[in-house]
Order: structure tokens, then sequence, then C-alpha cells
């Protein structure tokens, strides 16, 4: 009786330790579908619903007042032949080209001084304080710093023997001047990803390259450049969508001029959209605007294996 009772017990004992699992993982699958459910039904109402009312507008000649008229591809025929939106394009990809490049650059260095620096709290602190400054309060600092008459910036320049400089009303000088204002507001978040990602690099590999007589510089190249492609997919491609969406930097300082040279694509779109309430013609440079971003998305990750790690 006692043998059956022990083997009984063992049997449920190995019953219950294989089918716990199971029932562990339907609980766990469960709990996370809750957990998830709020974040759906958020991103159902204020991004996937909006989306696709948007697609649908881009279709129609809507103007905000009247009820809208289905048009087909008309705007999309509208926006070939537009030479402004041609414009807002161009200028869109210069501003891309003045600051990811830069920004990138200066923020991979700072994450490696920071790196190096036995201690960086406060030194990341102060690099990360002009992204907590919303980009409205960003523009009318800069505005009053770059003004050519009072402006503290062209008095400097002035100082030095230098004549002053209307950095915002050129249109030779704005879009530049509007790309440096925000490489220095996004400099220090984007030198903080690369220094999360330097952290996960073991030194050991390092040392071992040391050991076999690498330079520093060879080390940066051979080690720290590849096993941060992740990272820098990350932040060249945020960056990007970023860089595409510029808005309120112009809005505050440039409102599009001078002569149309800050007109970028957001501009344009909040023009004829709000401005000339043509709504469906601006939903229909909004599409194009998000194709162009999931192509360059889907091309650079293709392209460089942005998902894959050389850290194994």
């Amino acid at each position: 009786m006692a043998e059956n009772s022990s083997g009984t017990a063992a049997e449920f004992s190995a019953g219950t330790l294989k089918h716990h699992p199971k029932r562990y993982n339907n609980e766990e699958v469960r709990a996370a579908v809750y957990m998830i459910i709020p974040s759906l039904i958020g991103f159902g109402l204020f991004f996937f619903y909006p989306a696709l009312r948007g697609l649908h507008m881009s279709f129609t000649d809507w103007d905000l007042l009247t009820e809208a008229n289905f048009i087909g591809l008309e705007n999309y025929r509208r926006l070939i032949g537009d030479q402004y939106f041609w414009n807002s394009l161009k200028v869109t990809f210069l501003y891309v080209l003045y600051n990811i490049p830069i920004q990138t650059v200066i923020g991979l260095g700072l994450a490696v001084f920071m790196n190096h620096m036995k201690s960086s709290t406060a030194f990341r602190g102060m690099i990360l304080l002009p992204w907590f400054i919303p980009n409205v309060v960003i523009g009318l600092l800069w505005l009053l710093l770059l003004n050519p008459v009072v402006g503290p910036v062209n008095l400097l320049l002035e100082g030095m023997g230098f004549s002053r400089i209307q950095f915002l009303r050129l249109p030779a000088t704005a879009l530049p001047s509007i790309a440096a204002i925000n490489i220095w507001r996004h400099m220090g978040y984007t030198a903080l990803l690369f220094f999360a990602g330097l952290q996960t690099i073991p030194d050991s590999i390092y040392e071992a390259a040391r050991i076999d007589g690498a330079s520093p510089f060879q080390a940066f190249k051979k080690i720290t450049i590849p096993l941060l492609k992740p990272v820098m997919t990350f932040v060249v491609i945020t960056s990007v969508i970023g860089s595409f969406q510029i808005f309120d930097t112009v809005a505050v300082t440039t409102e599009g001029g001078p002569m149309r040279s800050t007109e970028v694509m957001i501009w344009f779109i909040f023009e004829h959209a709000f401005q000339r309430f043509n709504m469906g013609y601006g939903a229909a440079a909004t599409v194009v605007l998000f194709l162009i971003l999931v192509g360059f998305t889907v091309t650079y990750m293709k392209t460089t294996r942005g998902g894959e790690s050389d850290l194994g």
C-alpha cells in the first residue's frame, strides 16, 4: 500500500511538473494580452485610424468646411506637377544632409569621451539638458541669440572683427542655421544612445586588441564601429525620421522663408492643409512623405543589415 501511495505521489508530482510550465505559459500570455490591450486601443484610436482616415482623405478635395468629394488620384497628379512640392522635398533632403552626418559624428564622439571618463554623470546631464527643452522654446531662444541687431552671436562676431550675419534671413544661411540649432538640441540624446551601446561591449575585447598591438584608432575602427551597428541603425533611422518631420523650429524662426529656402515638407503640408484649407492635398503630401520614410527605412536595414550585430 505504501509502495502504491509512493508511486501515485511520484506520478502526480511528475504530471504536475510536466503540465505546470504549459499552464504557467498560458497564464503569462493571458496577462501579457491584458496589459497590451490598452496600448492597442490607444494605438488604434490615435494612430491606426487617423492614418487610414488620412489615406482616404488624400483621395478627396475636402476643405474642412464643406462635404468631401472623392476625386481619385487628382491630388497626387497635382503633386507631381507642383514645383513648390518638389522644392519642399529638396529642402527637406538638404536639411537631412546637413543634420544627420554632423549630429551622428558629434554624438559618437561625445559618447566615446563619456565612456573614457571615470565619472561622467554631470557631463551627461549637461549635454542632455537641451533635449528636455521644447522645440518652440529652443526656436525662440536661438531667434534671439542669432538676431542680427541685438543677438549675442552677432555681437561676438563683431567684437572679433567679423561682419554681422543675418543667419535666419538669408536663403544661403537660413537652412544651415536651423540644422545647427537642431544638432545642438539633439546631439546629447544621440550621444546617450551611443554611450549605452558602448556599455554592452566587453572590455576583454579591447584588452585582447591591445595585446595584439592594435592602436586606439584601429580598435575603434575594427571593434567599436562594427559592434555598435544595431545602435547606429537605430540612431540613423530615428534621426532621419525626426529630421523629415521638422516643423517647430521652422515655424518659430523662418516660417518657410526667406524665399522658400526653409519650406520643408511638413511646413508645405501645414500650409496647404490648415492655411489654404486644402486638406485633401495636404493629406496626399503626407502619404508621399510616409512612403519615402518607409522606403528609406527598409532600404537602409537591408543594405546595412542593421539588425545584426557582430557581438555574439
